[in-house]
């Protein structure tokens, strides 16, 4: 929090973890190969399913710096990842990634954020127009649709 600072939530996403389909869900006490993006990630993710919450155990196996490298360390089959669904949609859509569940924590929201509401100079301005523009109702769907594959 900045008291300078005034912005706007332009987007909500949520957190999924993800898998190639040729990777089995662990059971039990088994642990899964896990891809992270940076070093403090949690190895043990708490999701929520149609069959409701489970515990998912992870080995980090690989560290990335990004989620796109993430996300295609995950389409290459070495482990399961902390994903935003945004990320993932069109490969869930077609089989190229399987959804192991949600992860049961609050949605991830995406700010503008801004120095000052009065003297809004006229760049800023248009970048929070093109974001109203591009992103409407700030769905995930939206995302996806402008990330593309």
């Amino acid at each position: 929090p900045d008291i300078n600072l005034v912005g706007r939530a332009f987007l909500r996403d949520r957190l999924v973890v993800v898998a190639s389909p040729n990777l089995s869900r662990p059971t039990g006490a088994l642990a899964a190969p896990g891809v992270a993006r940076g070093a403090g990630e949690r190895q043990t993710w708490h999701v929520r399913t149609s069959a409701g919450r489970s515990t998912i155990k992870i080995e980090p196996v690989l560290i990335l710096s990004t989620l796109m490298m993430v996300r295609d360390a995950v389409r290459a089959g070495v482990g399961a990842a902390r994903l935003p669904i945004s990320l993932v949609t069109h490969d869930l859509a077609d089989g190229t990634l399987v959804h192991w569940g949600d992860l049961d924590e609050p949605e991830v929201a995406l700010w503008a954020l801004y120095p000052s509401r009065r003297l809004l100079s006229a760049r800023v301005s248009a970048f929070l127009d093109f974001l109203k523009q591009v992103f409407p109702n700030g769905t995930p769907d939206e995302l996806a649709a402008y990330i593309g594959r």
